[in-house]
């Protein structure tokens, strides 16, 4: 009976928390109507916007958010974000508290990069060859029911280190299923003309969440021990999966290459058209590239945070903290920008330009002695990573059909493990040539390849 009420029928506000949702974004109680999926509303037929919500969402910066769908997804992902970073601080602290070991502090993440590598193309396929919005709600609840089996085990006494790597691969393997199919499902839910402002408003939400997961973490840990962080970790979860219960059934034609169904081909035919596609279609391949060089080359910086703050500018933790905080706030902002320009921007000269600025940047931040204008830098650094980042998201995601959407965006996450390899290389370099060193000379070589990538592929820098 529950789940009848959380189906489509929810439409009907025949729960409490799908009346608030609605009243939230229609305070007067008057009947709308809802325009399908990815279809816009004609502007001559909108009433004036008299209610502060209303008006709010008139914004330019919020104009995806008066999708129905988008809103539903935009809801899941709040919770999802916040348990996810909180889950950054808490994962580490729990390994600390029962090995002592640094070494293992590494390590506990570092086992996540295995099923992102192995994966990822299987799970791209999957958000294209079945429901989306299922294995969304699938990953969510064993999401949520990982963390309660931890928070279980430590107020239990029973808690091992073996509990907290087995959790790890079981979170990352769900994720790495979760994250094509949420990606494609946002394309699904608002027009073409809305996709970066989309992107722009999950960004924004990734980045508030990166700042405010890890604080309500430390606040749990130090009230409630490290069993407070994971229930409330777990309830974010469910709470993410009842926003996405709401959503519509998918309706979407399983159409492959050529317009032929997906039941005449093969899993591995599946996976390996993706990767053909991924690298046929011009747009795609050049975001792909950008991404996995930024990826390798100028990202990793960030490993060598710890030694810049304690050795180079002598500003120990609190002064590491503050210039995170302060990559942030840029991040931040740069969400806001992306957010409220949409389409407005020309998508290829700002996505290759924002990453070869990042390696300019990276190079003054690494030869800097002044911790204010290390500051200052990082907050630019961070304007730059989200622009390139979400606009490689939006390129990918607006030139990729809906069939192949799902393993297109399966490859953008396995960047993931090619950042891994590239903070394992610029610690390496530190050793060798000192953190200075490692930091400019990677950038530099990622730098260049941004401007080959410009001179090279004519068609890059015309992407719009």
């Amino acid at each position: 009976m529950l789940a009848s009420v959380w189906r489509e029928g929810s439409d009907n506000n025949s729960s409490y928390f799908a009346q608030l949702g609605d009243l939230l974004l229609n305070p007067s109680g008057e009947k709308r109507a809802q325009a399908p999926i990815g279809e816009t509303v004609d502007a001559s037929t909108a009433r004036p916007l008299r209610h502060p919500i209303k008006a709010l969402l008139a914004l330019r910066a919020l104009e995806s958010l008066r999708y129905r769908e988008f809103r539903l997804i935009w809801y899941g992902q709040v919770f999802a974000s916040m348990a996810t970073w909180m889950d950054s601080v808490a994962r580490g602290w729990l390994i600390y508290e029962l090995t002592n070991s640094s070494f293992q502090l590494g390590l506990v993440r570092g086992v996540q990069a295995l099923p992102i590598l192995l994966l990822s193309p299987i799970a791209g396929s999957t958000a294209d060859l079945y429901s989306r919005k299922k294995q969304v709600l699938f990953a969510q609840i064993v999401d949520g029911l990982l963390y309660a089996a931890v928070a279980m085990l430590i107020v239990t006494g029973d808690i091992q280190a073996w509990h907290v790597y087995a959790t790890s691969i079981g979170l990352a393997t769900v994720q790495t299923f979760q994250q094509p199919s949420r990606a494609s499902m946002i394309s699904d839910a608002v027009p073409p003309g809305s996709l970066i402002n989309a992107i722009g408003l999950n960004a924004i939400v990734f980045n508030v969440a990166r700042t405010g997961g890890p604080a309500v973490a430390g606040v749990l840990i130090a009230v409630f021990g490290t069993a407070g962080s994971y229930s409330v970790q777990a309830i974010f979860f469910f709470l993410a999966t009842f926003w996405t219960l709401k959503l519509r059934a998918e309706q979407r034609l399983s159409a492959g290459i050529g317009g032929h169904t997906h039941g005449g081909e093969s899993f591995g035919q599946s996976v390996i058209e993706g990767w053909k596609f991924s690298w046929r279609n011009h747009e795609v391949r050049t975001g792909l590239l950008v991404v996995t060089f930024a990826s390798l080359l100028l990202i990793p910086f960030s490993t060598l945070l710890p030694v810049f703050a304690r050795d180079i500018l002598a500003v120990g933790a609190k002064g590491q903290g503050l210039l995170l905080t302060s990559m942030g706030l840029g991040a931040l902002l740069s969400s806001v920008l992306v957010a409220s320009l949409g389409d407005r921007m020309p998508r290829g000269i700002v996505m290759i330009g924002g990453v070869g600025i990042y390696g300019v940047l990276v190079v003054i931040f690494a030869a800097s002695s002044s911790f204010a204008l290390s500051l200052a830098v990082m907050a630019l650094i961070g304007l730059c990573h989200v622009t390139s980042h979400a606009l490689v998201q939006t390129v990918i995601q607006a030139y990729s059909p809906a069939e192949f959407r799902g393993r297109t965006m399966a490859i953008f996450h396995m960047t993931q493990v090619v950042l891994v390899v590239g903070a394992m290389l610029i610690g390496a370099l530190s050793t060798l040539i000192g953190a200075r060193w490692a930091a400019t000379s990677m950038s530099i070589l990622g730098t260049l390849t941004m401007v080959a990538i410009y001179f090279s592929m004519p068609h890059a820098r015309e992407i719009r």
